[in-house]
């Protein structure tokens, strides 16, 4: 970004509002109290010595994980500022972790461009921490201030000196373990996100250390190729159609721009876009002008080049990036976001950036790789075949989308109150397990929806074979949403998607493949939160007329040392839904007073490695499965033998 930054110092700590709010309503601030909010704990400090890499002044960023569970940040910055802060009279550093919106990034003049979830960083952190210590180094001298839940222990004091050219910042903090539901830091999340903003700022190391093992656990990551090595990373267990990364930079409306991009030979696409190194999952302006920019350059490549003739149809652009896998990163200075959660940059001048900086080094580079053009137009002629015989399936998609008085598949027994908001529908295996769940359900509010066998799999297959599945089919009529670009959220029928299998490989098999299927055409089900997974007991335990029922080996025993083991006891495994009496599938499965449901859900800082988890484990490739399995054996629990 070069060091053309006005001077950081006290001054550009700017003051929004007080730090009271955040004990009392953290998921305001950090999204949940959960394991995902726990580790945003982290993610907030690491994005404030980002902020200095992205600035030209920081070049490896370390993160420990010590014995207690508490966590280091350390960096070679500048240093957060120490003089006093005029406003408030204490010194910067101080005001950055005791004053909710205080920083560098609100001024304009400390980062020119900065990421951070909602720039609350550092204070939050240290308000929903049981303590938290910050030592600066800067001018030769170091310094450090303790903080317990927010409160200053004591002033910023001199610790000791230091060489003149050495500067940064270390932080440490305990998470609070009376406001996080738990506070054990879990490496592999951890080292994702690491390995996610190393490609994202190319030329920045960032090394993981876990204290907690013997010897500790070390990765190390710094990618000079930045995004480029992150696509390669991306398709490491699909097949590249073309060796080069395709690769555009510039700036434009004070917008810097970069993206990378590289064609495989599996049918979905995979494009991750982010602003100033925040993953936005809805995508947004930035993501159009990508989209744009493609679907105009291929088609005149094709157009110019003979390929595509005058009396053809324009490529799609679902055509052209059927098997894309691309890294769309923009940096801009004052991202604006719809909604609270930055799902999606609203910015308009970063889709002309976009737009512009591709079309004009994608065009240059087909030129000077004409081979690569013709593999890239070639997939995309295929796959537009593949759409044109799929229309008339395509269209049960779009008339369902539309609202149309469509015939809702003959196999679904639908509920009668029409409110979506009080409906749920339930997918279940089997005409048998289906015949007891529609006798069970309550017919005001519950729908069933009987699928025969096992759904094809979409991760191996186009989309001609996929919208002519009557499984696929009969799900997508009875969603009302439509599907990809057509797909609309408002049209939906049920406010919960319940998928209920038999407790068994086959039955986690047909979940597996309706969650592939869901996360490839209709993602937005998962992310707005309305897919579920059922919880049928595995085991129903009889005494004296007594019936209970145990939804783990563990409930199980926990019952058994209850009520006592003896003769009496009737134990029966239920192997499957169809050994329920319709009774018995309402009380334990489907009524909304006991039932158990388990809520899917996509976390957005591990999108990429939830994309190569269902690739690695439903795609083309054994050799990535076979490792999978042999990786993550040992965790197995319950495998029917």
């Amino acid at each position: 970004m070069g060091n053309n930054y006005e001077e950081y110092d006290a001054d550009q700590i700017q003051i929004l509002e007080g730090l009271e709010a955040v004990r009392k309503r953290p998921g305001m601030y950090i999204g949940s109290t959960s394991e995902r909010g726990l580790h945003h704990l982290v993610y907030e400090i690491v994005d404030n010595s980002v902020d200095e890499a992205l600035a030209g002044f920081c070049t490896h960023i370390e993160v420990f994980i010590n014995k207690d569970n508490s966590i280091t940040v350390i960096d070679d910055g500048r240093g957060i500022p120490i003089g006093i802060q005029k406003k408030t009279g204490i010194p910067a550093v101080e005001v950055v972790f005791t004053i909710l919106h205080a920083g560098g990034k609100f001024g304009g003049g400390g980062y020119k461009v900065s990421g951070g979830l909602h720039g609350v960083g550092a204070s939050v952190v240290n308000a929903l921490s049981n303590w938290l210590e910050v030592e600066v180094t800067r001018d030769g001298k170091v310094y450090k201030q303790r903080y317990e839940r927010g409160k200053v222990m004591y002033k910023l004091k001199e610790i000791g000196e230091a060489p003149a050219d050495k500067s940064g910042t270390k932080v440490t903090f305990l998470p609070d373990d009376t406001i996080f539901e738990q506070t054990v830091y879990d490496f592999d999340t951890l080292r994702n996100r690491l390995r996610e903003i190393a490609f994202l700022t190319k030329g920045l190391r960032i090394t993981l250390t876990d204290l907690r093992e013997e010897p500790a656990k070390v990765r190390s990551f710094h990618y000079e190729g930045g995004i480029k090595e992150f696509v390669q990373y991306l398709n490491r267990h699909k097949t590249p159609l073309y060796e080069k990364v395709i690769y555009c930079e510039g700036m434009k409306n004070d917008v810097m721009v970069e993206v990378a991009l590289q064609h495989n030979d599996s049918y979905n696409e995979s494009t991750y876009s982010f602003v100033n190194n925040i993953v936005t999952p809805e995508g947004g302006t930035h993501l159009t002008g990508f989209k744009a920019a493609i679907t105009k350059v291929f088609n005149d490549y094709a157009r110019k080049n003979g390929i595509l003739k005058d009396k053809d149809d324009n490529l799609s652009g679902d055509d052209l990036r059927e098997g894309l896998t691309a890294v769309i990163s923009v940096k801009i200075g004052n991202p604006q976001f719809e909604g609270q959660t930055k799902q999606k940059l609203g910015n308009s001048e970063a889709r002309p950036a976009v737009e512009g900086i591709v079309t004009e080094q994608l065009t240059y580079f087909l030129e000077q790789n004409p081979d690569v053009a013709k593999i890239i137009v070639n997939k995309a002629t295929l796959a537009q075949r593949a759409r044109i015989a799929a229309r008339k399936a395509r269209d049960v998609a779009r008339k369902a989308n539309l609202g149309d008085n469509m015939a809702l598949p003959g196999k679904l027994a639908d509920c009668s109150d029409k409110d979506p908001k009080n409906c749920e529908i339930y997918i279940v295996e089997g005409d048998s397990a289906g015949g007891s769940a529609k006798t069970a359900r309550s017919r005001a509010t519950q729908a069933i929806l009987p699928l025969r066998g096992k759904i094809l799999n979409v991760e191996k297959a186009r989309i001609d074979r996929i919208l002519g599945n009557e499984e696929i089919k009969a799900m997508i009529t009875a969603f009302g949403t439509g599907i990809h670009e057509n797909f609309d959220i408002s049209k939906l029928r049920y406010n919960k998607i319940i998928i209920m299998t038999d407790a068994d490989v086959d039955g986690a098999h047909i979940a597996t493949l309706l969650l592939t299927f869901f996360y490839r055409f209709m993602p937005d089900l998962i992310r707005k939160g309305h897919v579920y997974l059922a919880q049928p007991p595995l085991y129903k335990l009889e005494k004296n007329k007594k019936i209970w029922y145990a939804y783990s080996d563990d409930e199980l025993n926990r019952i058994l040392n209850e009520v006592g083991r003896d003769q009496n006891n009737k134990i029966q495994r239920y192997k499957g839904l169809g050994e329920m009496d319709p009774e018995q599938l309402w009380e334990t499965t489907m009524d909304p007073e006991r039932r158990i449901l388990l809520k899917v859900a996509i976390d957005d800082d591990d999108e990429s490695e939830i994309d190569m988890t269902f690739n690695v484990l439903m795609g083309d490739k054994v050799e990535p499965r076979r490792e999978f399995i042999e990786k993550n054996a040992k965790y197995v629990k319950n495998l029917d033998i």
